[in-house]
């Protein structure tokens, strides 16, 4: 009302914020920019992925900082409740001005645009929301801005990586101390003093639940007294070293996260309190891709050591009596011989996502946007990696279990011994070679589950 233009309600966009809007075009200005904007490309994102951005923007309107009507929300709402899931390529943002197309594409289904999925079948949005009884929306001033400009498609994927992160550390070390049993290592690194002694947070919660994992083996008890051996590699010795460098770092990226999920994250900002609008930039994601970068590097880290973990299950040299490749009959048979080459291409693929998509700018919008975060491609790098992390445990977990069945009649701890007996529910022990995708698929998904996740305390021995 004070006749003082406004970014986005009164004036265009980006590098055109400088061209005045007539109020008789202010509707159409909204829904051009929605259009216009729904410019994404390539493969539609998960129906997952879906869910959390129209979610998470819904959240970020309801901060009541975006100027916007309560419908706005209460529409993306009954979209979700209605299992409507508009399509959203997965290439189009940089993560600055947010991520404009991903969330332009939903918004875009508000008017009744586009295409949605629904059960699993893609249609024109407009005759789903007729057939759930949701009303297509017209714009108001502020309200495509509103729908379209924040870090919800990044911030989205990212929480879902996240979790499927955590839980997957969580498997790791089930899996890393399974392969130490079924290797003969010992326990001895993991005890409390050492960790008091560098006490990272991290480093002394993994290895309280290895000790917790490990409490109580009979396979460490047999060669307890007389083992040769001074120390064990480093794969097996300092996984509360590199576990626990994980674990920080994930609750680091965990507290970014929740920060950016209850945030408001558009431009400009309404304070209804103090009457004014503030063009500023909580829209730009680079605190958000930053975090995410050092998930790839932390998930790719667990990776590196679970592989060289398999590496000497399956070395003869190494692998305290083990037959070679774990193979029933070494030489006719290959055993998990292949497996542990697909770990390494799923290394190798993850250590080319470590690459940081944060430091990666590029100007655009006519030199006024001139630094971006690439937060969705951060995004899409950690969901990639952490995909890959969990086919790598899985990998662990079959060839540690196969070491465990080798060393019967002694039996693991009880954590250990569950674990096994869950693996062995869905894979079978290998006593001649066989495809081993459809059972590497299956430990995958287990891992996924979380069921591994519950096992073990932190008793102290």
């Amino acid at each position: 009302t004070s006749g003082e233009p406004v970014y986005g309600v009164t004036t265009g966009f980006g590098r055109l914020a400088d061209v005045a809007i007539p109020p008789e075009d202010r509707t159409a200005l909204q829904h051009n920019l929605v259009r216009s904007h729904a410019s994404g490309v390539g493969a539609p994102m998960d129906r997952t992925a879906v869910r959390a951005l129209m979610l998470l923007r819904a959240n970020a309107l309801a901060r009541g900082h975006s100027g916007c009507r309560v419908v706005l929300v209460e529409r993306l709402l009954a979209l979700l409740n209605a299992g409507i899931h508009p399509r959203v390529p997965e290439f189009g943002s940089v993560g600055a001005s947010g991520d404009l197309a991903p969330l332009a594409h939903v918004a875009l289904a508000l008017l009744g645009e586009g295409p949605a999925e629904q059960g699993g079948v893609e249609s024109p949005v407009g005759g789903l929301m007729a057939a759930a009884g949701i009303e297509v929306l017209a714009l108001g001033s502020k309200e495509g801005l509103a729908l379209i400009n924040g870090t919800q498609a990044t911030t989205g994927i990212g929480v879902l990586s996240l979790l499927a992160a955590e839980r997957a550390l969580e498997a790791a070390e089930v899996a890393g101390a399974m392969s130490l049993d079924a290797l003969l290592g010992t326990p001895e690194p993991f005890r409390e003093e050492i960790q008091n002694a560098r006490p990272h947070p991290g480093q002394k919660r993994s290895a309280a639940r290895l000790r917790g994992l490990l409490a109580g083996s009979e396979i460490r008890e047999s060669h307890r007294e007389g083992d040769p051996r001074m120390q064990d590699a480093y794969s097996l010795r300092c996984m509360p070293q590199v576990h626990g460098a994980a674990r920080e770092a994930l609750g680091y990226v965990r507290r970014i996260l929740e920060t950016e999920a209850n945030s408001a994250t558009d431009n400009p900002l309404v304070f209804p309190e103090a009457g004014v609008v503030v063009s500023g930039g909580n829209f730009h994601a680079q605190i958000v891709s930053q975090a995410l970068d050092l998930l790839v590097i932390a998930v790719a880290d667990l990776a590196a050591i679970s592989e060289r973990r398999v590496e000497r299950l399956l070395n003869p040299d190494l692998s305290m009596g083990l037959p070679a490749f774990l193979a029933s009959r070494p030489g006719l048979e290959s055993g998990f011989m292949i497996a542990q080459v697909t770990a390494v291409d799923l290394l190798a693929e993850m250590r080319i996502l470590s690459h940081p998509a944060s430091v990666d700018s590029v100007t655009t919008s006519a030199n006024q946007e001139d630094h971006v975060s690439m937060g969705l491609a951060a995004a899409r790098k950690a969901s990639r990696a952490v995909d890959c992390l969990e086919r790598v445990l899985a990998i662990e977990l079959m060839c540690a279990a196969q070491g465990i069945d080798y060393r019967r009649p002694l039996r693991s701890s009880g954590a250990v011994e569950e674990a096994h007996a869950r693996i062995r529910l869905d894979v079978s022990k290998l006593d001649g070679d066989r495809m081993l995708g459809p059972d590497l698929e299956t430990l995958t998904e287990l891992i996924r589950s979380g069921e591994l996740a519950a096992l073990g305390t932190e008793t102290e021995r």
